[in-house]
């Protein structure tokens, strides 16, 4: 307990602790020498957490002993935070970390984006002492939404507010535990001669783009060309109809099709796979993706978003031209060992935690 004392404290205020978002936490947590305690609530009602968080935490403070450093995600209002809480959290440094940005993040199908949000975290941004973004495309989209919401009010001045977001700003890639991934995931070896095993790893959501990548199974299938597939990821209400209609039309296929209920199961099918596809028309990062290829399988990737800054030109294709890059990938195979840790070595937390080190320790 003596040396925990010595260790500068940090408070972790997160609405929204669940997911990625509680899986990086512990990953700092477990990766940097600070002590960290937190104010959470479950992650749900994102929209109420951000209206009402910072209002709930501010009060919640006084309870608490005055930290050396405040680190909150973007469902904090922070300017609103800053405003209502007890003198001491006022004082102290406020570290943001963008795992998303409002101004890019896609609304549900038939939604109408409400800007509020995205205005939260302008101010957010503004308000807070130092910001990290988990992309280079997310920080983009962000300073260009910023652009794109002040031009709307272009009769109140506001000079400088994007560069001093910048200036407070950088790049610092989540980090990921790759533990379980271990060399004797490698079962197979390139040109094995059964059927290649297809990966599709992501929410099961309009934003990623199923259509996509199912029509262009069905149309590998009606040719009969030999493939395996796993469907993985986790599904929500509003699920895309082509799921079931894939899960019908491509039965004989399917290796598996559905969210693991653990950690452990989930990169065992990972294992098994030979390509990772991606069709997304949303991605901050691409956890789905890292992990996926971590484990041997070979990437398919839209040329946008994220992917360009993540992995090199060769992974990449160009709109929606899958089925090509996909039949060339299926000739490949998956990755040899050394080239997937290759293409993810700089994602793992031990490569990742003296940056968090360094931007968090700035603030003692």
């Amino acid at each position: 307990m003596e040396n925990l004392a010595k260790k500068p404290t940090i408070l972790v205020l997160e609405p929204y602790y669940g997911g990625s978002h509680r899986t990086f936490l512990k990953g700092l947590e477990k990766n940097l020498p600070f002590h960290f305690i937190y104010l959470t609530l479950p992650a749900r009602k994102w929209k109420w957490r951000m209206r009402l968080a910072a209002i709930s935490f501010a009060h919640a403070l006084s309870d608490y002993q005055p930290a050396d450093l405040i680190l909150c995600s973007t469902f904090i209002d922070v300017a609103t935070f800053r405003a209502l809480a007890p003198q001491w959290a006022k004082q102290v440094p406020i570290f943001t970390y963008f795992h998303e940005n409002q101004f890019a993040y896609p609304v549900q199908v038939n939604d109408e984006r409400d800007f509020h949000f995205a205005l939260t975290n302008y101010t957010s941004a503004l308000a807070s002492d130092g910001l990290a973004f988990n992309s280079k495309y997310n920080l983009e989209t962000f300073l260009k939404g910023v652009r794109d919401l002040l031009k709307k009010a272009d009769d109140m001045k506001m000079p400088g507010t994007e560069s001093m977001i910048r200036e407070k700003s950088l790049v610092l890639h989540p980090g990921l535990d790759f533990s379980l991934f271990k060399s004797s995931r490698y079962s197979g070896i390139e040109g094995k001669k059964e059927a290649p095993v297809i990966v599709w790893n992501h929410r099961w959501e309009h934003d990623k783009n199923p259509g996509l990548f199912f029509e262009t199974l069905f149309r590998m299938d009606e040719e009969n060309l030999a493939f395996q597939l796993v469907v993985l990821g986790q599904s929500f209400q509003r699920c895309p109809d082509i799921f079931e209609k894939a899960r019908e039309k491509l039965a004989r296929r399917i290796l598996h099709f559905g969210f693991c209920q653990s950690r452990e199961e989930y990169v065992a099918w990972l294992q098994k796979g030979d390509i990772a596809v991606s069709t997304a028309e949303h991605e901050f990062f691409g956890l789905a993706i890292i992990e996926a290829v971590r484990a041997g399988c070979r990437p398919v990737l839209p040329c946008r978003l994220s992917y360009p800054e993540l992995f090199p030109r060769e992974y990449l294709y160009e709109g929606n031209a899958l089925y090509p890059a996909l039949i060339d990938a299926m000739r490949q195979r998956r990755l040899a060992e050394e080239k997937s840790v290759q293409l993810t070595d700089r994602f793992a937390w031990e490569n990742l935690a003296g940056k968090y080190q360094e931007w968090l320790g700035t603030a003692h």
